[in-house]
């Protein structure tokens, strides 16, 4: 993704842990600066495989706060970057010097990829290691760790600016085990949170297993159209994006591009129009299938435990909801 502007500043806590110091870039990295472009692209890498809080600017009330007027000063041209990216760093240390207890280099981004900018920032830690120096001896070299974030963030500045009713356009970690930092994190950002990602993509697998069961699809349709939805849940993932339910629908059945839609509207499962996918609740949404002796099982992973139970021991498989079609026949084949 290209870099538009990039900058570095220090962060470090005073000697008591009362406070963070900034210690500003004195100036910008160049667009063209290849190391920043490499640091800015594996920080982004790490950034999208990880959990993350969904939403979008408060305008008003007391979650709001003054970054959308300094972004839109500076996306005006009123305020250049080392100033727009300083502001944001000191309110970074004002909200988080009681979070944070360990230096580190907050790495600022204005990114362009197609049609989309976004702004994005992760703090980095240096950890000490070894390299060989051209005398091929062994000496101290410093080391960036840029798989380990505990603080960074990304603002899609295209979808907010086009005001199209858009719920998350603002990201962040939110990792369970550093509460204060993504809670510090979303007051600098001053936004609310739109869309709780593992609940609203455990809703869409649920969508998607009713969709199957009513179309009563065959065992390697069912497959096929699952290890679709995994893919590119996967790769919106990847990419730092959330899944689009019209998009899904499409690639779900390329003959009727609206029937997993219309399906998930009519139903009123409540889903956002845009899903954050959770990588969690996706690494259990695999279909456990079998044949054997004229019987042939096919389920989704995530039902085991709830409507499907396995009693190992007695070597069964105890279905609790049988499928309406399954059910009647029965019943006639019973009468």
């Amino acid at each position: 993704m290209p870099l538009l502007q990039s900058i570095v500043h220090r962060l470090e806590p005073t000697l008591d842990g009362e406070r963070l110091t900034v210690t500003p870039a004195p100036a910008a990295s160049a667009p063209e600066d290849a190391h920043m472009t490499s640091l800015v692209g594996k920080l982004g890498d790490a950034y999208n495989t990880k959990a993350k809080g969904w939403g979008r600017f408060a305008l008003e009330g007391d979650q709001a706060g003054p970054l959308v007027a300094w972004l839109e000063a500076y996306l005006a041209g009123e305020q250049d970057f080392l100033t727009f990216t300083t502001a944001l760093t000191e309110r970074l240390a004002s909200e988080l010097k009681e979070a944070l207890s360990v230096s580190g280099y907050l790495v600022v981004a204005h990114q362009r990829q197609g049609d989309t900018e976004t702004l994005f920032f992760a703090l980095v830690h240096q950890r000490e290691g070894i390299g060989i120096d051209d005398a091929h001896q062994a000496v101290p070299a410093a080391q960036l760790n840029t798989q380990q974030l505990t603080l960074a963030a990304r603002v899609n500045i295209t979808q907010w600016r086009q005001n199209e009713g858009s719920q998350q356009y603002v990201s962040f970690l939110k990792d369970r085990g550093a509460k204060k930092l993504a809670d510090g994190v979303a007051a600098v950002l001053g936004m609310e949170e739109g869309v709780d990602a593992p609940t609203e993509t455990r809703t869409l697998l649920k969508a998607f297993s009713d969709y199957v069961e009513k179309e009563d699809f065959d065992e390697d349709t069912s497959r096929e159209k699952t290890d679709t939805l995994v893919e590119y849940a996967s790769e919106q993932m990847r990419r730092g994006e959330p899944m689009t339910l019209e998009e899904l629908s499409e690639l779900v059945d390329d003959q009727a591009p609206k029937a997993f839609y219309d399906h998930i509207r009519n139903a009123d499962y409540g889903l956002s129009p845009e899903i954050p996918p959770d990588k969690k609740t996706l690494s259990q949404f695999r279909r456990f299938t079998g044949r054997a002796g004229g019987v042939s099982i096919s389920f989704d992973s995530h039902l085991l435990g709830s409507s499907i139970e396995y009693d190992e021991g007695q070597d069964r498989l105890i279905i609790k909801q049988v499928p309406k079609q399954l059910k009647e026949q029965l019943s006639k084949r019973k009468g």
